[in-house]
């Protein structure tokens, strides 16, 4: 990818996440990235090629998360990964992340694919762990997963680290 596309992504981005996709214009896209709006129609197509093409960013990133826990043998340490998760979003990634929230609410973007296999690996760990419903106990992990990422990308709570540690506590981690 050329430096031109990825400013012209990298702006895309940053104002999806913080005007919202149906806000932002091409024009102001490429106001923002400092290239002619033709650009991004050429490599692009549309403003929706632009969006899919940050979407296929975020699935990437999102299988890489997601393989670094479900590769984790020990039923204990995947668990305790994956509530870590949304508590360690970097600052590098959180415009990218909260743009993915917000789009599940606004247009049909949002994509589970990469949840199937977090899902088995996560049941797996609760049979292991002796859990008397390891389907339903992954559901509400990965409930309670998808609400404390939407609360931290909205807002980082006080007492951040105090909550982590009162799940890492009930699940005995």
């Amino acid at each position: 990818m050329t430096e031109k596309q990825e400013r012209i992504l990298h702006s895309a981005l940053r104002l999806f996440a913080t005007e919202g996709y149906a806000s932002t214009s091409t024009s102001k896209v490429a106001k923002t990235a400092g290239v002619s709006e033709g650009l991004i129609f050429r490599h692009f197509g549309n403003k929706e090629g632009l969006l899919n093409a940050i979407m296929d960013q975020s699935k990437e990133a999102a299988r890489q998360m997601v393989a670094e826990i479900i590769l984790t043998p020990e039923p204990k340490e995947l668990l305790r990964k994956l509530l870590e998760m949304p508590f360690n979003i970097g600052k590098e990634h959180y415009e990218m992340w909260r743009l993915v929230y917000a789009l599940k609410w606004q247009t049909d973007q949002y994509d589970t694919s990469t949840q199937e296999p977090l899902k088995v690996a996560l049941i797996n760990a609760f049979q292991k762990l002796g859990y008397a419903d390891p389907d339903a106990e992954t559901e509400l992990v990965l409930m309670f997963m998808d609400g404390a990422a939407t609360a931290l990308l909205l807002h980082e709570p006080d007492r951040k680290m105090e909550i982590l540690s009162a799940l890492k506590e009930k699940y005995k981690l």
